[in-house]
């Protein structure tokens, strides 16, 4: 009886999820935002640990900085990479094969890991030159302890990158679910090692994140493996699929780094701040980064492949049927959350931190900065949905134009804003930035989207 209620439920659940694209969009979508709200729960769980036992104190400080750029270089060339490959690769298996699919992944990882590798050399050997400019405000002890925990995390950029590439093909093949569950072993390894290995400090942070991510590899690559996709990286040399890829990766990549420097930015400036502000900066996005790292990661990965399909079979009406229907849900869902957020921000972040290192006085100043975090989550969202579009009809010199904008909005808004508010004007500085960000894309996409369909 049991398994015939099972079997009743999965088969409603197909149908719901499959006779229409917006509806397969949907049915994507909810099983990547379910499995990364568990993986949230674990990331919140670790964060919970490492405010109890380190607060907004210079552990937290040091590692943060030292995060920065190694998580700076895994968006922008890593991250840019799925975008440029997913829509070529594929256009490729649909009208080539699979065969010809292996070969642009098996290409295209080739040059991922060099470019990776490169550049975690280049990291790690120039570090005494920009590091000390990143943490102006630190002390000759606390930077050193930056340098130290920045050595150990550089191994993260070259597994991050090979993650975020195999977690892409599978997502283009709509296997979605290990894509979205398996981050769940880093912050889980974190928190182990953080209970077992007190005596390490916040060292134990930066080693939980390299084996986490060595886990990930090896369930990524079994999954590969069963899907008959060789994982190992084989050249067949520069030709015309890889270089579309590389065509379309130059502009994404340059519009990914001038998006992702707006992080840079917001960083160092808070470190030029009080003892603590970068610290509280990061406190005060945690909660806001929930909502929106779920509805973005759900719909980013269940859309690209979806949107790619319309693009390539010339489906303007679709494309533009679905941005609209996404676009009106989204903005109504989250007007609401936002609303229930400023509402109860201080109790949240009382009943989430407040305890431990974490003061009354921190509580106060991570509220405010939730709150002014908090207005950015209906644009913020929106507007992955319209980037995912862009990233599809492979017109990304929108996106590096729209990221050159943010940059310079953000420098001088942060500036403006840290004079009245402190670090929570960078917060609110933020906010300004993606307002604008959306506004941009929107615009710019519905233009593009005119001018393919009265040309079909």
């Amino acid at each position: 009886m049991e398994m015939w209620r099972l079997q009743s439920l999965v088969d409603l659940w197909k149908k719901l999820t499959s006779s229409s694209i917006n509806r397969q969009i949907f049915g994507a979508a909810m099983i990547v935002g379910l499995l990364t709200a568990l993986v949230k729960v674990a990331a919140m769980g670790k964060e919970l640990v490492v405010a109890q036992r380190f607060g907004t104190g210079d552990d937290v400080d040091a590692y943060l900085i030292a995060l920065l750029v190694p998580s700076f270089i895994i968006n922008v060339i890593a991250g840019s990479f799925n975008s440029a490959l997913i829509p070529t690769y594929m256009k490729v298996r649909e009208q080539e094969g699979k065969k010809a699919a292996q070969r642009l992944f098996s290409g295209a990882t080739v040059s991922g890991l060099g470019l990776l590798g490169i550049t975690t050399i280049l990291m790690v050997v120039t570090a005494p030159i920009y590091l000390p400019y990143i943490a102006t405000g630190f002390s000759p002890e606390k930077l050193e302890m930056t340098f130290h925990l920045l050595y150990a995390i550089a191994p993260l950029v070259l597994l991050n990158g090979i993650i975020i590439i195999w977690s892409a093909v599978l997502n283009a093949g709509e296997r979605f679910a290990l894509a979205a569950l398996s981050p769940i072993l880093t912050p889980t390894v974190s928190v182990i090692l953080l209970l077992m290995l007190k005596s390490w400090g916040i060292f134990a942070l930066a080693v939980g994140l390299v084996c986490g991510a060595v886990l990930e590899i090896t369930l990524l690559g079994i999954a590969l493996h069963r899907q008959n996709i060789s994982w190992w990286p084989k050249w067949y040399g520069f030709d015309t699929h890889l270089r579309q890829v590389v065509g379309q990766y130059f502009p994404m990549i340059a519009g990914s780094f001038l998006m992702c420097s707006t992080t840079l930015v917001d960083q160092s400036m808070a470190a030029m701040l009080p003892a603590g502000s970068v610290a509280a900066l990061n406190y005060g996005n945690k909660v806001i980064a929930l909502p929106i790292t779920l509805a973005t990661t759900a719909l980013s990965t269940a859309v690209i492949p979806y949107f790619s399909k319309m693009v390539a079979s010339n489906d303007w009406t679709g494309v533009r049927r679905t941005l609209k229907q996404y676009m009106q849900s989204i903005l109504i869902a989250t007007t609401i959350l936002t609303a229930f957020l400023l509402v109860f921000s201080e109790l949240i972040v009382q009943v989430l931190f407040q305890r431990g290192s974490f003061t009354a006085n921190d509580t106060h100043l991570v509220a405010q900065i939730q709150n002014f975090f908090a207005l950015q989550i209906p644009f913020y969202i929106a507007s992955i949905l319209v980037v995912r579009l862009i990233s599809a009809m492979q017109v990304s010199y929108i996106l590096m134009w729209g990221s050159a904008c943010n940059l310079i909005i953000n420098i001088f808004l942060n500036y403006l804003f840290m004079n009245w508010w402190g670090v929570a004007g960078i917060a609110l500085s933020t906010t300004c930035v993606y307002i604008f960000s959306f506004l941009f894309l929107t615009y710019s996409a519905n233009q593009k989207l005119k001018n393919r369909h009265f040309a079909k």
